[in-house]
């Protein structure tokens, strides 16, 4: 199997199916050469190697969104960690534990995104 098309699988597995076939549909002439480069390099090279399992990658990658203040990736990440096996204790350690090396402010907005997604997959009151 050639690395884009591993990676589109993973997507599915760590986004939930349907996730790919969502994109694809919204795919252009520009915007397809940054999701082919996602599907490939990101998801079919990196995420699919095995030298550290998905729910570890999935809670470095909660750790280094909050640092880098990105909400949107965040929001889809957060639905990643779910499906990979994280916890909802395990996910607000990870951003306390950010809040003390990257900042409130950056970690104040990943625990909004953060909540949001918990409460629209039904995982709080």
């Amino acid at each position: 199997m050639d690395a884009r098309t591993e990676g589109r699988r993973i997507m599915n597995e760590l986004m939930g199916d349907g996730y790919v076939e969502k994109k694809d549909a919204n795919e252009n002439a520009f915007n397809e050469a940054i999701n082919s480069y996602s599907a490939e390099v990101c998801f079919g090279r990196v995420w699919a190697r095995d030298g550290i399992d998905r729910k570890t990658r999935s809670m470095l990658n909660l750790a280094m969104l909050t640092a880098l203040n990105r909400p949107a990736q965040l929001a889809h990440h957060v639905e990643g960690a779910l499906n990979n096996g994280c916890t909802v204790e395990e996910i607000q350690e990870i951003l306390l534990q950010a809040a003390v090396y990257c900042g409130l402010p950056a970690a104040g907005e990943a625990f909004k995104v953060t909540e949001n997604v918990l409460r629209t997959h039904g995982h709080l009151d």
